[in-house]
């Protein structure tokens, strides 16, 4: 029984035509080899033994089959039985799919024990697209500086200086309450986040080269403030309005000995990759809504209060994490994709302990005595978000000890 080639594809052949074609195109190539070099050398072939009527030699099937394989690629393929197709027939139509390939089959079958697979491509959110007509956005180098920013952020990290003989007056606790003064200064000087943490950073990695007694800790924040109000805002305050602030507890030429002591001890260099550098970006990779960005910058401003945190991890984690246990928080899903793991470089199970301690603190932040932040962003202007229920997703598998 011959079946047509209209109706091939709902049967299942018995072999793939083309594998058998390249065996035999090569087959009968390397014949016609051998008899040019035969006839080259000069060696005389006997005839080819008589064969019954009817019977091909190898040589003409071989030939004839080329040809045939060459001239009728359409023609019809005979098929072993009519049993066998119909069998074939019935099992089509009882599983509802097309019959597939010998060669489809093996392909398959090859890509799986090699390990490729065609398996679904995840979506990438290109994060900056709509800034392409914005030059302040610098779209063309965006992915170059911040791969720069974590390359060097180790360099302007500072080493554990509490509790030491290097620095044995200062203790956890005076640093959170002067952080949490700063913090309040710099919300009524309306000052911007890049000032607060550039602030936060002079101070810790003055403190960690330089002896300082705790009597002059105050003075070493204030400086610090200056500093970075200088170098970040159009409009810095005035030395006469942190000597105000302070409550005249250091005079004006007071303040500018530190700002000159400290700018000698740390060589000028200023412009670091903070936790909000990265915060920034992180964000925008997140798709975030109003909610969603308050809350990051909540945890992470709580972050910085604590000095366990900033020693542990570097910035850019600081900030991931924050990102990570803001969508936490407000319960968002995915808590974590392969955009944000692209843009941040870490995945969540390498962002979860530093994630627990953020939440941690946002979970006691409203019973201790320094609220700053917590009344800073209990405003309904911010959210209302510190006022939210943390994490218990985080919460409930074990916190650090802070």
């Amino acid at each position: 029984m011959k079946i047509s080639s209209s109706e091939r594809r709902n049967h299942r052949a018995l072999g793939d035509i083309g594998y058998f074609y390249d065996s035999l195109r090569g087959f009968g190539a390397q014949l016609l080899e051998n008899n040019k070099k035969e006839a080259c050398a000069g060696v005389a072939r006997p005839p080819p033994p008589p064969v019954a009527d009817g019977v091909f030699s190898v040589t003409e099937r071989v030939g004839q089959m080329i040809i045939s394989a060459k001239t009728k690629p359409e023609e019809d393929i005979e098929m072993s039985s009519e049993r066998e197709v119909k069998k074939d027939k019935e099992e089509d139509s009882n599983s509802g799919k097309k019959s597939r390939a010998f060669t489809s089959v093996l392909t398959a079958r090859s890509k799986a024990a090699c390990g490729v697979t065609n398996k679904p491509k995840v979506e990438i959110v290109d994060i900056d697209a709509g800034d392409v007509g914005n030059d302040l956005a610098a779209v063309e180098y965006v992915e170059d500086i911040y791969n720069f920013y974590k390359e060097v952020e180790n360099e302007s990290r500072h080493h554990h200086y509490m509790n030491t003989q290097h620095q044995p007056e200062i203790k956890k606790r005076m640093r959170k309450v002067l952080v949490d003064w700063l913090m309040d200064v710099h919300s009524k000087f309306d000052l911007s986040l890049e000032t607060l943490y550039l602030t936060i950073n002079i101070i810790d990695r003055f403190l960690a080269v330089k002896p300082v007694p705790k009597r002059v800790l105050q003075l070493v924040g204030v400086s610090a403030m200056l500093i970075a109000s200088k170098y970040e805002e159009i409009w810095a305050p005035q030395v006469n309005e942190f000597v105000f602030l302070s409550d005249r507890a250091y005079t004006h030429e007071q303040i500018l000995g530190m700002e000159k002591i400290k700018l000698g001890t740390l060589e000028w260099n200023l412009t670091v990759p903070t936790p909000f550098v990265f915060l920034v970006r992180f964000i925008k990779a997140s798709i975030p809504d109003m909610m969603l960005e308050n809350m990051a910058h909540f945890l992470c401003e709580l972050g910085m209060m604590h000095y366990v945190t900033l020693v542990k991890y570097c910035p850019s984690m600081v900030a991931a994490s924050a990102v990570f246990a803001a969508r936490c928080t407000l319960n968002k899903s995915p808590v974590w994709n392969e955009t944000l793991k692209l843009h941040t470089g870490y995945s969540q199970e390498q962002l979860r302990d530093c994630a627990r301690l953020l939440v941690k603190f946002h979970s006691t932040v409203g019973n201790g005595k320094h609220k700053v932040v917590h009344r800073i962003y209990s405003d309904p202007q911010r959210g209302a978000v510190a006022i939210l229920p943390p994490a218990k997703s985080l919460l409930l598998k074990g916190c650090t000890s802070i």
